[in-house]
């Protein structure tokens, strides 16, 4: 469950509007305690829509041979965040992580499998100024006591 000290609000991911480079870490195996990583590069372009309770974004890895989409709404009562990632490969709408934001830092957790196993995803949104971001991705097998970070991204904006 997320802490209640994170709370959504429009505008929320509107630092993210615009053109991107990211550089992607992949832990090469999940939940066998492994420490190697690959990196490959992405463009990514970000839009919001009405009036910021809406943010919808498109990341192409065409290194990798895919490219994803999330779509982020704002569930106005609850003061929530909800964030669905779609990718080429799979066409499927993965189950959202709900959560929020408080200063710099966003958090934002849910329910989701894992080659069949049920894992619990946990998102991190870091804004690092007008220009830069990190996002991370970890899993839980027990229920959220220890999480294994497999998934970080570095977004620098493009200028222009």
């Amino acid at each position: 469950m997320t802490l209640p000290a994170f709370t959504g609000q429009a505008g929320d991911f509107d630092f993210l509007v615009g053109r991107w480079t990211v550089t992607n870490r992949r832990l090469r195996e999940r939940h066998v305690g492994s420490t190697e990583w690959f990196e490959f590069p992405a463009s990514y372009q970000a839009w919001s829509h009405l009036g910021g309770i809406m943010s919808v974004d498109q990341m192409d890895c065409e290194s990798q041979g895919f490219a994803g989409c999330s779509v982020r709404t704002l569930d106005l009562a609850r003061q929530q965040w909800a964030i669905y990632w779609i990718d080429s490969r799979s066409g499927r709408l993965f189950p959202p992580v709900h959560g929020g934001w408080a200063g710099g830092r966003g958090v934002f957790e849910g329910e989701d499998e894992d080659n069949g196993r049920p894992v619990k995803v946990r998102f991190v949104w870091q804004r690092l100024g007008p220009d830069a971001a990190r996002w991370e991705q970890a899993f839980s097998l027990d229920g959220g006591q220890q999480w294994e970070t497999n998934w970080v991204m570095a977004f620098q904006r493009v200028a222009g």
